[in-house]
């Protein structure tokens, strides 16, 4: 096991057994306030192109068309929602991809496979050979995926520096940016 994925596993483990009445709270507030589940899973772009499930607390109208999030129509988000997307609650189910082994605690930010734009930058700069993280450097840059180019730019620049080290500081960066 590499340093990175024990770093994930310990850090991912402890989260979820910190964070569990939290998410527990979110999902009763989501399930009251708005028709349909409080867990969303949907088909991600992960290492080496494969898809995989990604989970996150639904933060959207059960009838919200799957686009990316700077795409989505203008009210889709709920009220719950825009809560749990900027305390960044809405990610703590990735924990379990992170124990899977789909995804890492830090590292590009997983696509749709829609975004062939972002996935064909990605994949010539080399960014498909990692897992996709739950949060990343493009992410505490501002960064989001609405600059396909730029932000495969600022994944790939991630990778070259990786480091356990790296992803404590990236981690931080993600809580504090909340």
């Amino acid at each position: 096991m590499t340093a990175k994925r024990a770093f994930d596993v310990l850090v991912a483990t402890v989260m979820l057994a910190v964070t569990s009445p939290i998410m527990l709270t979110a999902m009763l507030a989501i399930r009251v306030t708005s028709p349909g589940p409080a867990i969303f899973s949907q088909p991600r772009v992960g290492r080496q192109g494969t898809l995989f499930a990604c989970h996150k607390l639904r933060t959207m109208h059960r009838d919200t068309p799957s686009l990316p999030t700077h795409e989505a129509p203008t009210g889709s988000v709920t009220a719950v929602g825009k809560l749990l997307r900027r305390t960044k609650v809405d990610e703590l189910p990735q924990l379990w991809n992170v124990l899977k082994g789909e995804m890492s605690l830090v590292g590009p930010r997983p696509c749709l496979p829609t975004q062939t734009e972002l996935i064909g930058h990605r994949q010539r700069l080399g960014v498909l050979a990692a897992l996709p993280g739950i949060t990343g450097l493009a992410q505490i840059k501002g960064i989001d995926m609405s600059d396909p180019k730029l932000c495969a730019e600022t994944d790939a620049a991630y990778l070259k520096a990786a480091s356990v080290g790296l992803d404590t500081r990236i981690l931080l960066g993600t809580f504090y940016r909340a």
